[in-house]
């Protein structure tokens, strides 16, 4: 048998950020999983065209599948933007961004108020997005967030009954990118990709919290 043995070359690789690989890989598993969500909801829209079940549209496992696919879809098109790639000429309409908001306010406790004109660089929407994540972490029991754009760039004004911070976390926002900081979960690796997204878009980044709620600008 052949030595399958592999010779690596010496040498340096050129390797590719952490930031712009992990949004590679977002763009990937998002591309790879909306298929798939679409057949689903393709094919719950054929049973219920057939006609060979009666009455199957009112069923509530039916109902219950096909919230379900919705909501899946929902996140999906959240991740492509907030974790996918983005070309630095990219550009996503307004009335996208709102209809990304509306989505996910539809299945949590956040109200979201967007306050804008015009379009925005898709670099700028994935930093929105982030920035939303890290918020609603901060606020379990609900609460409100005004998405805003001023002349010195947006803010994200939340506010909420009740707060629940963590410094761990929110100090993968601060200024110093070098300081040792504990390592994230899964679920809430939003914080140090907005403070990194943020730091290769040369966006520094402004936040506070208390007791009512908090604030995010970039």
């Amino acid at each position: 048998m052949d030595d399958l043995t592999i010779h690596c070359p010496l040498g340096t690789p050129d390797v590719l950020p952490p930031e712009r690989l992990a949004a590679l890989v977002g763009s990937r598993l998002c591309h790879d999983i909306v298929s798939p969500l679409g057949a689903i909801g393709n094919g719950l829209e054929l049973l219920q065209l057939s006609g060979a079940w009666p009455g199957i549209d009112d069923s509530p496992e039916m109902q219950l599948i096909a919230e379900s696919v919705e909501a899946a879809r929902a996140r999906i098109r959240w991740f492509r933007v907030a974790f996918g790639h983005a070309a630095p000429d990219q550009r996503l309409g307004l009335a996208e961004l709102a209809a990304l908001l509306a989505e996910v306010e539809r299945g949590g406790r956040i109200r979201l108020r967007l306050e804008a004109e015009g379009d925005l660089p898709r670099i700028e929407a994935r930093l929105i997005l982030l920035a939303l994540m890290c918020l609603e972490t901060a606020m379990p029991w609900g609460g409100s967030v005004l998405v805003c754009r001023g002349a010195q760039g947006w803010r994200l004004v939340a506010e909420s009954s009740r707060i629940r911070p963590d410094p761990a976390l929110w100090s993968w926002l601060g200024p110093d990118r070098h300081r040792a900081r504990p390592e994230p979960g899964a679920s809430e690796v939003h914080f140090p990709l907005l403070a990194g997204f943020a730091c290769a878009a040369n966006r520094p980044l402004a936040w506070e919290l208390d007791e009512s709620g908090g604030e995010i600008s970039f």
